[in-house]
């Protein structure tokens, strides 16, 4: 057994060392990670493996300036539109038009050359497309000034029915007239001009590079293969299609530095280089993404330089660790966070408040109403030990809703920190003196399977009980259905969720978090509500309807300012990212919001 053994290991040295005395496969660059993709069109698209593609075949009209969230070059646009530079202006009534002039001589992989009207179609498309569960409400939320969220709703609304099958063919073709058709037109000059009914900022950001929902593509290869004909009487016959009835579900013709040659669901992806791409031939000749679920083949592949990246779980990466041959980047910035929230309005006969009253055996309803409990709870959290302990130090306690990696993202604003004595002197102010004199009981609720979830709930629940003999909670998971069931009925008083950037902008977490009908301050009780209707809510409206980027960002600042004064939820981590990759492998970068790896950035060379 052990000569067997030393033989193995003399072998994987081997291998290691022929890694890395010279580059595998020069030309080619292999991707290993987990999950599949989806689909290979950007109307469909909204998961990142499948962006990972259409990111590499399809262009955008802009592109982030390599790290950054904030700065924007042009891509298929020749400048980047501003106020300053006058292609955005704003009309009396507060209509903005965005003026995007398209760059010229841009060959799609058939040869053929964009023009504008490939990009007004390709907007237009994914605006009438709107399937279920999909991308297409970032493109109606502002080419409606915040009105509607989709196409049905919108179709509805105009017919007053609540069936979208009746809406009339008269009403359907308003819809297009009246609300698609105009969002996005060309104009002379081959220029793009998009409506907004009234200021969106983040539309740029909706528009660029990583946004898989507005890739270009050819408009008369999409109508050849089947896709929707342009025309305003037919849309709705191309509206909400079944994933294996999409005409553009397996194949591309865009104008990115890659073309698809091959898609074999659940195994592999294969591209070769677009040598005629507008920006200049790739380096890399041949990408390829490998699907490999077992974490020691994976393990094997990087080892030996058969894969160039590959993706390492957290609780593997010491394995990788003084690999020989092998960069590891940690503490990467992700765009998304987990929260720890407060319902101060628990609804009646919830099994999470004990007696549902202040009595020692209960809390009552309103419980959270109470700024001092809040407070209390905030300071009753051990971020350091979470961060360290759960996270073995990978990730960072942010300031607020707003996630760090952001634009505009408050950098000095106060946190809570881990203070027993703050939270036993809130607690002792609570409900005039009662809570401390009384104790209480209640439950805290994760959904079942997340351990990270519930090991912070753990952290929080024992701090509470150290506090005084008299407090109980219990921390329990349920099923996923169950929870979303919990949480929309409003039986939890304490819970803990996540939430993801669909987009690199603070609208996109205050937006949740704070506004009144938001996703999550929806569902945290009538007092909370009608703080977020008196506090946030003006405040939300203003920095999305704001153009000056300072002032954005003073918003942004006193939103996040205000989230630790009223101590909505309790904000405890942002997780970091991990990359690992052979040394061979030369200019990886980090943005968050590129789904997967831009192999057009990428070359291999010895050390």
């Amino acid at each position: 057994m052990k000569k067997i053994w030393l033989v193995g290991l003399v072998f994987m040295l081997a291998l290691g060392l022929a890694a890395s005395a010279a580059v595998k496969n020069p030309d080619t660059l292999v991707v290993a990670t987990i999950g599949d993709q989806n689909t290979m069109d950007p109307a469909w698209c909204y998961d990142t493996a499948s962006g990972e593609v259409i990111y590499n075949t399809m262009d955008n009209l802009f592109k982030y300036d390599g790290e950054s969230t904030e700065k924007l070059l042009p891509m298929l646009a020749t400048v980047v539109p501003s106020v300053e530079n006058g292609l955005i202006t704003q009309a009396p009534d507060g209509t903005t038009y965005i003026d995007v002039p398209i760059r010229k001589g841009v060959k799609f992989h058939d040869g053929t050359e964009l023009t504008p009207e490939d990009v007004e179609y390709c907007i237009e498309r994914a605006m009438i497309f709107d399937r279920s569960g999909g991308p297409s409400w970032m493109f109606w939320e502002p080419f409606s000034g915040i009105k509607y969220s989709s196409i049905e709703e919108c179709a509805k609304d105009l017919a007053g029915v609540d069936d979208f099958s009746k809406v009339p063919p008269e009403i359907l073709k308003k819809v297009y007239d009246e609300w698609v058709d105009p969002a996005v037109e060309v104009k002379p000059g081959n220029i793009v001009e998009f409506r907004l009914p009234k200021p969106y900022p983040p539309i740029l950001q909706i528009l660029t590079h990583g946004a898989s929902w507005s890739a270009i593509y050819s408009k008369a290869w999409a109508i050849s293969k089947g896709a929707w004909d342009g025309k305003a009487t037919t849309w709705q016959n191309y509206h909400d299609p079944q994933r294996e009835d999409d005409p553009l579900y397996n194949s591309e013709m865009g104008s990115g530095p890659y073309v698809l040659t091959k898609w074999d669901p659940g195994v592999e992806v294969t591209m070769e280089a677009f040598e005629d791409y507008w920006a200049g031939a790739p380096k890399i000749k041949h990408a390829v993404i490998k699907t490999v679920e077992e974490w020691g083949t994976r393990r094997l592949m990087l080892e030996s330089g058969d894969a160039d990246i590959v993706y390492v779980p957290r609780q593997y990466l010491s394995q990788v660790e003084g690999m020989d041959g092998v960069r590891i980047i940690k503490n990467l910035p992700t765009l998304s966070n987990a929260v720890i929230f407060f319902n101060s309005g628990v609804a009646e006969g919830s099994k999470y408040v004990g007696s549902g009253k202040l009595d020692g055996n209960g809390i009552p309803l309103d419980f959270f109403a109470d700024l001092n409990v809040r407070k209390a709870f905030c300071y009753a959290f051990d971020y350091k030990t979470y961060i360290d302990e759960a996270w073995l130090g990978q990730a960072i306690q942010p300031t607020g809703p707003i996630v760090k990696g952001l634009a505009y993202y408050p950098e000095n604003s106060p946190v809570y920190t881990y203070d027993l004595a703050k939270a036993e002197e809130y607690l002792k102010k609570a409900y005039n003196g009662e809570v401390w004199k009384k104790g209480f009981k209640m439950t805290m609720v994760y959904n079942s399977g997340n351990d990270m979830r519930k090991t912070a709930l753990e952290i929080l629940r024992d701090n509470i009980e150290s506090l005084n003999p008299k407090f109980h909670v219990e921390v329990v998971g349920v099923q996923w259905s169950s929870f979303l069931d919990a949480l929309v009925g409003g039986q939890m008083p304490v819970y803990m969720l996540g939430w993801l950037a669909d987009y690199p902008d603070p609208h996109n977490f205050v937006s949740p978090y704070m506004a009144s009908n938001g996703t999550f301050m929806g569902f945290q009780g009538d007092a909370l509500i009608n703080l977020a209707k008196e506090k946030f809510d003006p405040l939300i409206e203003k920095g999305i309807t704001q153009l000056a980027p300072e002032d954005r960002r003073a918003t942004y600042a006193e939103l996040q300012k205000l989230a630790y004064e009223y101590a909505i939820d309790i904000f405890p981590v942002q997780a970091t990212g991990v990359h690992v990759e052979r040394t061979w492998v030369k200019g990886w970068y980090y943005n968050p919001m590129r789904p997967g790896t831009d192999f057009y950035s990428l070359s291999k060379s010895e050390d």
